[in-house]
């Protein structure tokens, strides 16, 4: 039998049917989406944001420029600043650049912070990049959905987070004392961050799952808890490294990711099922202490549900908090003016405990953690990504205060880093560290150290209350401090930020 012979098609031939499909497919969107952009456009008086200078063929098409520097200074730790000179250094407040698969305008102007995480909350994601990042690691939860999965997780989170259960100080304690016991009496020098990351582990851990990792209790620690604790650690660095890349540090191979997460999710999954075989049997907890996991009990039984969101639970109450108190305490051990008012304050509760009316009182505390919010915010920069066509009030045109157009699929970012540091809203010494400000500053969108509209953090109390009833135990049982490191303070990021020096220092009791 013959062969069927392949009809030739002339290359010319091919070509012109293709520029035909490309004139109509360019037709069809002028008439369509283009049409609808350009009434848009004319509709809010809308211009054209500013594009960041990019350099060279790749710059202009991937924006590997930005993304060497990112990579590169955050190294040196010193990613944030070094953003916000190149992005903001030359006055303008919105300007557009590429990295890597996003197209990203990126925005310091609280107006149009308001306008994506408030007044147009609807218009915008988590996007897609965040979900890849987060999703393997940990699950749909309160800080990885959008929508109404979303306003599921965040209606069965919230109630966990009220006044008596923030105001419960008593398990905080516990903890506190074994971060206590672990400094040195003898003036021999002590990083406190790596005690603060365990302190907030350990609580965290208790608080959610009602078991605790006792990274700082010698003798309770266990093997799977410390597993569980160096795979967290190793995790969100990746984390990190994804965000800064672009998504590029995904693309290598890395047999420790998949073994860490798989640690972590094994470790959570045996406490959840342990709980779970306890609530079926009737099994109450005999010190009738306040569980995270067995409230969510009562509104599911879903393990990969409540794994998800006390996996998202943790990432916040673990790293905010730790990192709170390091950058806090870097500032504090080289700055005796804070110290000696604070330290002042202190000594007004006679040795007493703290309780919560108490620590709300205490207002040189409540400027001094604000000012390190302020300065060194622990999600120095966020982003969202826009799920529809819509407008942000301000960032188009040379002056960039007319209002611009966000189309479909771009990433708006924000930096509290750099909003935070903006002189015509906190004076000409905002690079400054100074509590005193805060006597008269009621900011609003220009500070935005726990995010804000509907996804405002909602354990911001209970992560302040920590760090408040932290810094003043520890300073009740060692008035005087000394620094035991010369290095100025820099970035140390995996989700969030805390010192990438330590925080090494001496504490005496007397």
């Amino acid at each position: 039998m013959a062969a069927m012979s392949i009809p030739h098609v002339p290359i010319p031939v091919i070509l012109i049917a293709l520029v035909a499909i490309f004139a109509i497919q360019r037709i069809y969107y002028e008439m369509t989406t283009g049409a609808r952009r350009r009434q848009m456009i004319k509709d809010n008086g809308c211009e054209e944001i500013p594009w960041y200078p990019h350099k060279g063929i790749l710059g202009k098409l991937y924006g590997l420029d930005r993304i060497k520097d990112m990579v590169a200074a955050a190294k040196e730790g010193r990613m944030h600043e070094a953003n916000r000179i190149r992005n903001f250094g030359d006055g303008k407040k919105t300007l557009r650049l590429r990295l890597a698969r996003s197209n990203v305008i990126s925005t310091i102007e609280p107006e149009n912070v308001k306008t994506i995480l408030s007044t147009k909350f609807q218009d915008f994601s988590l996007g897609e990049r965040r979900k890849e990042v987060f999703l393997p690691i940990f699950g749909h939860g309160i800080f990885a959905n959008d929508g109404a999965a979303w306003e599921r997780s965040r209606a069965m989170v919230r109630p966990n987070f009220t006044r008596q259960q923030v105001a419960d100080l008593d398990m905080f304690e516990a903890h506190m004392s074994h971060l206590i016991d672990s400094i040195p009496r003898d003036g021999s020098t002590v990083d406190l961050q790596d005690l603060f990351f365990g302190l907030t582990m350990d609580s965290a851990t208790e608080f959610l799952f009602g078991k605790s990792t006792n990274t700082l209790a010698s003798g309770l620690e266990t093997k799977s808890a410390n597993e569980f604790v160096k795979a967290f650690v190793y995790v969100t660095e990746a984390c990190a490294k994804d965000f800064r890349s672009g998504g590029l540090a995904k693309l290598i191979p890395d047999a420790k990711w998949r073994k860490s997460v798989k640690i972590m999710h094994n470790f959570a999954d045996e406490i959840i099922q342990q709980a779970i075989e306890e609530l079926r049997s009737g099994k109450k907890d005999p010190n009738g202490r306040y569980v995270f996991l067995h409230a969510l009990l009562r509104q599911t039984q879903d393990p990969y549900a409540l794994r998800s969101e006390l996996l998202n639970i943790l990432l916040a109450g673990r790293d905010t908090t730790a990192g709170l108190l390091s950058n806090t305490w870097h500032v504090l051990s080289k700055r005796p003016d804070v110290w000696a008012k604070l330290k002042a304050e202190v000594e007004q509760l006679g040795g007493e405990k703290p309780d919560y009316t108490t620590i709300k009182e205490m207002k040189y505390l409540k400027w001094t953690l604000n000012e390190s919010l302020r300065l060194m915010p622990v999600v120095p920069a966020n982003s969202r990504e826009a799920i529809r066509d819509t407008i942000l009030p301000l960032g188009g045109g040379a002056d960039g205060k007319a209002p611009a157009l966000v189309r479909k699929g771009d990433v708006v970012g924000y930096s509290p880093w750099s909003m935070h540091r903006r002189e015509d809203f906190y004076g000409p010494d905002a690079l400054e560290f100074k509590p005193e400000r805060w006597e008269h500053l009621r900011p609003g969108w220009e500070y935005l150290p726990f995010n804000g509209g509907p996804r405002i953090c909602v354990g911001q109390q209970y992560a302040l209350m920590e760090a408040s009833y932290a810094t003043i135990r520890l300073i009740q049982t060692f008035p005087r401090i000394e620094s035991r490191d010369t290095e100025e303070w820099r970035e140390w990021m995996t989700i969030t930020l805390a010192s990438g020096t330590g925080v090494k220092v001496a504490l005496f009791e007397k």
